[in-house]
């Protein structure tokens, strides 16, 4: 068994797009699903052929109800100061400054899309 990929819906094509550019992802394909939704498909550099994240935008429909149920996809990040100040440029602020979980672990911390998703960055090493 194998976890292919995650999938949410958006309210904006561009807006997400953009948020997830900024966070290192790719757009690696469009999909249009008859006249009722579009997907887009994104990767990180070294995730292979087959996309890790799907964005849905069903026409229409501008924003989601998030629920309580969901928390966060989490991302590990090699330059997670570089990252963090190339969001910063594009007005993307983290809820609460990096902090480490128990005492030598990875710093981490967590980034909203404009969709109100919550992205955790995990520092690599």
């Amino acid at each position: 068994m194998e976890l292919v990929h995650t999938c949410y819906r958006i309210g904006d094509i561009d807006r997400s797009v953009d948020f997830y550019k900024a966070l290192g992802f790719d757009e690696v394909g469009r999909i249009p699903i008859r006249d009722e939704a579009i997907n887009m498909f994104m990767n990180l550099p070294g995730d292979g052929d087959m996309p890790k994240l799907e964005l849905t935008y069903n026409h229409g429909v501008g924003s989601y109800d998030l629920g309580t149920g969901y928390n966060h996809i989490a991302i590990r990040v090699e330059d997670f100061e570089g990252l963090l100040a190339r969001l910063a440029d594009q007005g993307i602020e983290p809820e609460k400054p990096p902090y480490r979980v128990h005492e030598g672990g990875s710093r981490i911390c967590f980034v909203r899309d404009p969709d109100g998703y919550r992205i955790e960055l995990i520092e690599a090493g």
